[in-house]
């Protein structure tokens, strides 16, 4: 409800010894799908287990069944009653850019960030569609020398369910007004390159132009987006 990544462990430790979780455990897998947990990480299972890569296929395979039935407009309906009237500016426009996805059917959502919090703002909202963050390096000083920070912030963004997070190199960083169709070209290709769009669908974009948030729909025509 409040947007904060919740990750959950020990979910499958008696594939440690046996080739097949408990039918206990693969039903804790798919309820912490349902309840919206982000991610689940394997401890003892890949550590010290007789069968990790089997451990690894089956809790993805539960997930992916799991997500298939997840009641994502559900979690999109409590979480918009959770946060109430009125909204923050960020709330509206993060829930508007999840909401636009759902109205035109979009193939993926684009969202620009340097720090992260935009894309777990959407993220938030449990959109059906991947979330693509192109985080923007920052050029940064402590008056001994010059820095570009987004590593870190696009690393920390693996954690987060659905987000696909991609950092933008320095040149584009510095190419002022171009910087975000620079950026829109990279998740496009990369979206593209991974079989999550193709001709005419269309995307929903996310980015800060000054002091204003704009959520905006392009749509693909052949390898171009207008």
């Amino acid at each position: 409800m409040v947007g904060k990544p919740a990750i959950i462990t020990r979910v499958v430790d008696s594939m440690t010894a046996n080739l097949r979780p408990t039918r206990a455990e693969a039903t804790d897998v798919a309820n912490a799908v349902l309840d919206g947990t982000d991610g689940i990480l394997l401890g003892p299972e890949t550590l010290r287990g007789l069968y990790p890569i089997e451990a690894i296929k089956i809790v993805g395979s539960i997930c992916a069944e799991a997500e298939l039935v997840c009641n994502q407009s559900l979690h999109f309906k409590r979480i918009n009653k959770h946060v109430g009237e009125p909204m923050s500016h960020a709330e509206s426009v993060a829930s508007s850019a999840v909401r636009a996805a759902v109205k035109v059917k979009a193939a993926m959502i684009v969202v620009f960030t340097s720090s992260g919090r935009a894309a777990r703002l959407i993220a938030k909202y449990r959109p059906s569609v991947p979330v693509f963050a192109v985080v923007i390096p920052r050029l940064r000083t402590d008056s001994l020398k010059w820095t570009f920070t987004g590593a870190s912030q696009a690393r920390q963004l693996l954690g987060v369910r659905g987000v696909y997070p991609l950092l933008a190199s320095p040149n584009v960083a510095t190419s002022g007004g171009s910087s975000e169709e620079s950026g829109l070209k990279i998740a496009l290709n990369h979206g593209k390159s991974m079989g999550l769009l193709k001709p005419n669908d269309q995307v929903v974009v996310f980015q800060k132009v000054g002091d204003s948030s704009v959520v905006k729909i392009v749509a693909l025509q052949d390898q171009r987006y207008i």
